[in-house]
C-alpha cells in the first residue's frame, strides 16, 4: 500500500526511495504488527471476557490446567489482524506470494474460527469433527498448492531442495510436488494446533522460525547473496522477507498478553492458520525439508500424538503419560514455564543448526 506512495514520492525526492527497500520495509512491517498488536490487545481480550468467550478445558487433561478454564480464547484473530495489516501496509501488493500467504490465512483461519466458535458453543472441547476439520484443510491444502504450481515461475518450481548437499536436488514432478506441499500445510497447520497446549509454548517457536524462514527468503531473492552462497537464486522470493518480519512482529506482540501465566489463548483460529503460514511460506522457497528441522518441536508433538494412539489401539497401553510430549512432562511433574523454555531453547538450537545449513551448502 504504501510502496506505491514511496514510489510517487520517490519521483519528486529519490531519498524516499530508502524507504522501499527490502530491509527497511521488512523492520517496519514487524514493528508494525507488533505495535498493532500490542495496543489493540487488551480491547480485544476484554471483548472476549465481555462475550464470554472462553477456553473450555479438557476434564481429562492435567488438573493444572482446570483453572485456565474461561481465560479468553480465538487470539488468533488478534494475530492474524497485526500480520495481514501490516503485509498490506508494507509489502509489495503486486507480489503473488503476499496474495497466496494471506489467503492460507483466511482460509486457515476461517477453518479454525469455525472450530473455535463450536467449542464456545457447545461448551465442549469438541468443535469440527476430525473428518469436517480434515476434509477442509485438504480441500484448502490443495488450492494452496495448485496455485503455487501454476504461478510460480522458477526453475526449481517441481525439485526438491536437500538443503545438507551443494547443488543436489530431487526431481519430483507435478505431482509431486501437490503431494509435499499437501502434506507440508496440512501437517505444519495440525502441528501447530497440537502445540498450542500451554501459556507461549507454540508462538515463541513460531516467531524463531519465521525468524530463520526471513533469513532464506532474504539470500534466494537476492541474486548476488545467493550467488555468493551457492543457494539457488529465486525471483520475488525477497518479499517473503517482509511476510515473515511480519508474522514475528504479530508473535511477539502476542507473546506480551500470551506468556505465562496467559490473559488469552490463540485458539485454532491462531494456530491452525499459522502452521499452514508457515508451510507455504517454506514451499515457496523450497525449503520444506528444512521446516521439519526448524519445527523439531512441532514435529515430536505430532510424533507423540500418533504414537501414542497407535499403540493403544493395539495394546491398549500407553508410551506417553500423556500426548501431546508436553503434556507427558506436566505428568512426570515438571513446572509449566520450566517446559515452555526448555522448548523454546530446542527449536532456538534447531533454527541456528539450519541456518548452518547455508554455510555448508
Amino acid at each position: 500500500m504504501f510502496l506505491e506512495l514511496i514510489k510517487y514520492l520517490s519521483a519528486l525526492d529519490p531519498s524516499f526511495s530508502v524507504i522501499s527497500y527490502l530491509t527497511l520495509r521488512a523492520v517496519l512491517a514487524m514493528l508494525a504488527a507488533m505495535f498493532v498488536v500490542l495496543v489493540f490487545g487488551k480491547f480485544f481480550i476484554d471483548k472476549l471476557y465481555l462475550m464470554q468467550i472462553g477456553q473450555v478445558v479438557r476434564s481429562d487433561g492435567p488438573e493444572t490446567h482446570l483453572k485456565k478454564s474461561g481465560t479468553p480464547t480465538m487470539g488468533g484473530i488478534l494475530i492474524l489482524f497485526g500480520f495481514i495489516l501490516s503485509v498490506l501496509i508494507w509489502g509489495d501488493l503486486s507480489s503473488i506470494y503476499l496474495w497466496i500467504v494471506i489467503t492460507t490465512a483466511i482460509l486457515f483461519g476461517g477453518i479454525g474460527f469455525a472450530d473455535d466458535y463450536l467449542k464456545i458453543k457447545k461448551k465442549s472441547s469438541d468443535g469440527l469433527s476430525a473428518k469436517q476439520k480434515y476434509s477442509l484443510q485438504s480441500l484448502s491444502a490443495i488450492v494452496i498448492g495448485a496455485w503455487i504450481l501454476l504461478t510460480d515461475l522458477n526453475p526449481l518450481q517441481t525439485e526438491l531442495v536437500v538443503p545438507f548437499l551443494k547443488d543436489y536436488y530431487i526431481s519430483i514432478g507435478s505431482i509431486g510436488f501437490m503431494i509435499v506441499s499437501y502434506f507440508a500445510i496440512v501437517g505444519s497447520s495440525n502441528a501447530v494446533n497440537l502445540t498450542d497446549g500451554l501459556d507461549g509454548l507454540a508462538i515463541m517457536p513460531v516467531i524463531l522460525i519465521s525468524g530463520g524462514l526471513a533469513v532464506f527468503a532474504y539470500i534466494h531473492g537476492n541474486v548476488n547473496f545467493s550467488s555468493y552462497l551457492n543457494m539457488p537464486y529465486m525471483v520475488g522470493t525477497g518479499e517473503i522477507f517482509v511476510i515473515c518480519a511480519a508474522l514475528a512482529g504479530a508473535g511477539l506482540g502476542f507473546l506480551w498478553h500470551n506468556t505465562y501465566p496467559a490473559d488469552v489463548f490463540m485458539g485454532d483460529v491462531g494456530s491452525l492458520s499459522i502452521g499452514a503460514i508457515l508451510a507455504v511460506i517454506a514451499i515457496i522457497l523450497r525449503e520444506e525439508i528444512l521446516l521439519i528441522v526448524m519445527g523439531g518441536v512441532f514435529v515430536a508433538e505430532t510424533l507423540s500424538v500418533m504414537i501414542q494412539v497407535g499403540y493403544y489401539k493395539r495394546t491398549q497401553k500407553r508410551v506417553f503419560l500423556m500426548a501431546p510430549l508436553h503434556h507427558h512432562f506436566e505428568k512426570m511433574g515438571m513446572s509449566e514455564p520450566k517446559i515452555i523454555v526448555r522448548f523454546w531453547m530446542v527449536t532456538l538450537m534447531l533454527v541456528l543448526i539450519s541456518l548452518a545449513t547455508i554455510k555448508i551448502r
